[in-house]
């Protein structure tokens, strides 16, 4: 699928590290940070799991990000899978979509030590910080997992190309 973004630069143009990561099929998920008016939120597909003891998620955030910022403040995050039905809060946890109110508004979000839990998106690991570097343009944060719940998904949310699919 191709973007028809009128402010895009042709291809031939657009950086070539970004475009070969674009071909990858990503996760989408919404991570969430802080807590009262200090909470951050940003869709992240750049990630992987490390199994270990413990678990660890390893993810490409940008250092100009305020979920960056709040990560450096607080050391601890939950990192949520999103499902088909979430496209629209993916977009607004991008900076894609205008969300009257900020990005929490309309959620129903809970708080938890490891930052706002969204509790449409059941999937999800609470994590502490251990690492975050800047690398290139941009940064690489590594979460240790505390805790993990999963919950049945059976249509979880790609990334793929600069857009939003489906599995299947």
């Amino acid at each position: 699928m191709t973007s028809q973004n009128p402010f895009l630069p042709p291809p031939e143009d657009r950086e070539p590290n970004r475009r070969f990561r674009g071909r990858l099929a990503a996760p989408v998920t919404l991570v969430t940070a802080g807590s009262g008016s200090a909470r951050a939120g940003l869709t992240v597909s750049s990630l992987f799991v490390n199994e270990g003891d413990p678990g660890e998620i390893h993810m490409v955030i940008g250092p100009v990000t305020d979920l960056w910022d709040v990560l450096a403040d607080t050391s601890r995050c939950v990192v949520h899978i999103a499902e088909t039905r979430h496209r629209g809060w993916s977009d607004v946890f991008a900076g894609l979509r205008p969300n009257p109110g900020g990005i929490f508004a309309g959620t129903d979000t809970g708080p938890s030590e490891w930052g706002p839990v969204l509790a449409d998106l059941p999937n999800r690991a609470y994590c502490r910080v251990v690492r975050m570097e800047e690398r290139g343009w941009s940064g690489v944060v590594i979460a240790a997992i505390d805790r993990v719940e999963i919950s049945d998904l059976d249509e979880p949310l790609v990334h793929f190309r600069g857009a939003y699919h489906r599995l299947g």
